[in-house]
């Protein structure tokens, strides 16, 4: 008995021991990815192609196939097209004469054909990618792998945005997101966007950073909102059971009373009260805090999306700096990403305070109007109702609020029209800029929408939409608010509170 029990022993030992060596790396794999770090492309890639030659001899067909496409994309990094070709063609020849596995070898074919695929989006050519995709939907079929099949989904988003094709790529990527989310596999949805973000972004595709990066933040509300979902339903259950369970101890009590007389009865009676005033306190107590949490929740959601914004935002600038600027798209995108730091910044700064001064509001005011009677449209008056009198307040957010709100106006109001800057003092320290233009009203549903960012995918030549959201932000800082008048007819009407 002896005996056995050290050879089961020995025989574990040695498999451990096997296993370990399986996951780690060679050595010339490993010296690969130092010569990576060291930014000599050719040592890594003589190094990668050796580790996959080994790795291959070994039996271990997978991790030596990812090391073949680490070497051709060093190739083609260097614009060695031939060799990276030839390379890979290596890679499936090797396949094929290893593998005996169907399963094993469509998956390890899809590590080849998925290098190619980029190889093919890299040199711009549409058909032979899309070639590529359908081989690989072939070997996701065979190879049975789910995994796999949300990488090709992933990979269809890449090929669609790659060539322009935004609405198909939207899709793919909506269908691979939809698949996660229903899973409630929402890191992995979250790892993948921001992994095709920074794919956009080293390969230099500002139409793929949009996109994505647009999509991404319409995502994240709403996943936040199924979270938030998830939890009131499981808060929800929790307090059906409990009164569940309320209702089988009244009528277990209900049962006892029948045969309980006198005093008794008032005793069992009290003990409900107490054991039933309980639970609702206990109730309330859960709730409380499970209140608090969420609320904690979704401050900590805001905050890492204002993280995430401004973090992104200052990546894409050195590379949009790069482009001409005086290309449109080129410029929308360099205003779109200067606006969603200003936001970012703002909202990571809501609590603090600003500064203010004394302002006296008649020049102010008339500077304001000045400068914008040269934007409006023929016949358009422009007129001030403001009192010669000074305000305490922060003269920078002031100005480019009622600035943003005149520049609105200016295109809002029809020819022949007319537009309003007013004051009106509401308190000893409360005051209010109205900036009122007639001409149609917006509509009652879209109200809210118009101070929210990121409510709908936009041409960014057009505008991004950021400008009165980047305005409430400042009137919130500066502890008040910014709203549409909802009893003004004739127009639109801003209405800017402050308290000083």
């Amino acid at each position: 008995m002896k005996k056995v029990f050290v050879l089961l022993l020995a025989v574990c030992f040695s498999v451990g021991i096997a296993q370990a060596q399986q996951a780690t790396k060679s050595e010339l794999h490993q010296r690969a990815e130092s010569e990576m770090q060291k930014g000599s492309v050719a040592g890594a890639r003589f190094s990668f192609i050796r580790a996959f030659e080994e790795y291959t001899r070994q039996g271990q067909l997978k991790v030596g196939m990812e090391c073949a496409t680490r070497g051709a994309a060093l190739y083609y990094k260097d614009n060695y097209w031939k060799e990276a070709f030839d390379l890979l063609r290596r890679a499936d020849a090797e396949i094929d004469a290893r593998s005996k596995n169907a399963k094993e070898k469509a998956a390890l074919h899809y590590i080849i054909t998925k290098e190619r695929l980029a190889m093919y989006i890299k040199l711009r050519k549409s058909d032979s990618a899309k070639d590529q995709l359908g081989l690989m939907e072939t070997q996701v079929t065979y190879a049975a792998d789910e995994e796999l099949k949300n990488d090709l989904l992933y990979n269809k988003a890449v090929y669609h945005y790659s060539f322009g094709q935004n609405a198909q790529g939207n899709e793919v990527f909506k269908e691979m997101a939809g698949k996660l989310t229903a899973s409630k596999q929402y890191d992995k949805v979250d790892e993948v966007y921001k992994t095709l973000i920074a794919n956009a972004r080293r390969s230099g595709n500002a139409n793929m950073v949009a996109q994505s990066y647009s999509n991404y933040l319409a995502w994240k509300d709403s996943v936040n909102t199924l979270k938030h979902a998830d939890e009131i339903g499981a808060l929800k259950k929790q307090i059906s059971d409990n009164e569940a369970k309320i209702d089988d101890q009244a009528s277990s009590l209900t049962a006892r009373q029948a045969i309980i007389v006198g005093l008794c009865i008032l005793a069992v009676a009290l003990a409900a009260g107490l054991v039933l005033g309980g639970i609702v306190l206990m109730r309330f107590i859960l709730l409380t805090r499970k209140q608090k949490k969420l609320i904690n929740l979704a401050n900590e959601n805001n905050a890492l999306k204002a993280k995430f914004i401004s973090n992104i935002s200052a990546q894409l600038n050195p590379t949009l700096h790069k482009l001409d600027a005086k290309i449109p798209e080129v410029k929308a995108l360099l205003d779109f990403s200067e606006h969603i730091a200003t936001l970012s910044d703002l909202e990571n700064t809501i609590d603090q305070g600003v500064e203010t001064a004394d302002v006296q509001l008649t020049p102010f005011c008339n500077e304001l109007v000045d400068a914008i009677k040269s934007k409006v449209n023929p016949g358009v008056v422009v007129k001030t109702n403001v009192p010669a009198l000074s305000v305490n307040m922060n003269k920078e957010y002031v100005q480019h609020i009622l600035q943003h709100l005149l520049a609105n106006a200016a295109i809002y109001a029809p020819k022949d029209g007319t537009i309003w800057l007013e004051y009106k003092k509401r308190g000893a320290h409360v005051h209010q800029f109205l900036v009122s233009n007639t001409g149609e009203p917006i509509p009652e549903d879209k109200r809210d929408d118009v101070f929210k960012p990121f409510t709908e995918v936009k041409d960014f030549t057009e505008g991004d939409g950021l400008g009165l959201p980047i305005c409430k932000q400042m009137a919130i800082k500066m502890k008040g608010d910014l709203d549409i008048d909802p009893e003004f007819t004739k127009g639109t009407r801003f209405v800017l509170l402050l308290h000083s």
